[in-house]
């Protein structure tokens, strides 16, 4: 399968595949990208308002991210994106934070990858569902810029911020055995999905994945 192919994504693509995984799997092999992308958005979000409320910082920021907020509420992307980057250059309190994940999250739906990795670099990864989803985004731009191993320590990074939560953490996981599986080290992507199994038993149910066959998959590549 060639790299452009597993590369090619986007989160419109992530959302769509989102109601019919297994179908999206069998057509095209590109499930590294059903995972995590919509928890990126919601997180975004969702913790972005709590990160507004408990740490206001200064008011002007707080004013100038309100505006960003309404902007992206209305559907003006263009518009918000440039807010958030001017509350992430010109601030640097919780506000100028989370403008660095929002500017990354529609970067990154923009294909401008290498931007976005930017501006997750300066993001602070706080919380057991906008941190390691932070990185799973961070790894997913790393895989469309083509450079593999940083993508693999971005998911690293994900897992370990996950604290082992059952609903998140065999998402990253899924993602970087799909990236062994591109560098054809078919018995890593094998241990993994074994793990997978031995530790998150109701992942497959609970997203309709079949853990099981690539497993197989990778067993059987690998010689086992």
């Amino acid at each position: 399968m060639a790299k452009k192919e597993t590369t090619r994504t986007s989160i419109d693509e992530l959302n769509e595949s989102l109601s019919s995984i297994e179908q999206k799997v069998e057509s095209n092999k590109n499930y590294i990208y059903w995972v995590c992308g919509i928890i990126v958005v919601i997180a975004a979000v969702i913790m972005g308002y709590i990160y507004g409320i408990r740490n206001p910082g200064i008011e002007s920021a707080k004013s100038e991210i309100s505006q960003a907020d309404m902007q992206l509420a209305q559907g003006n992307d263009s518009i918000a994106l440039a807010q958030y980057k001017a509350v992430a250059e010109n601030y640097s309190n919780s506000a100028a934070n989370r403008a660095n994940l929002n500017a990354a999250i529609l970067l990154y739906g923009e294909g401008k990858y290498d931007e976005a990795i930017g501006y997750i670099n300066n993001f602070d990864p706080e919380g057991v569902i906008v941190g390691p989803a932070s990185q799973s985004l961070l790894g997913d731009c790393y895989v469309n810029t083509g450079k593999l191993d940083e993508a693999l320590a971005a998911y690293d990074k994900a897992i370990a911020l996950s604290d082992d939560n059952s609903y998140y953490t065999p998402l990253f996981m899924v993602k970087k055995a799909t990236i062994y599986r591109e560098q054809k080290n078919y018995a890593a992507e094998a241990d993994i999905f074994q793990s997978i199994l031995d530790k998150y038993p109701d992942f497959s149910r609970n997203y309709n994945f079949n853990v099981e066959k690539y497993l197989d998959r990778a067993k059987a590549m690998a010689g086992k």
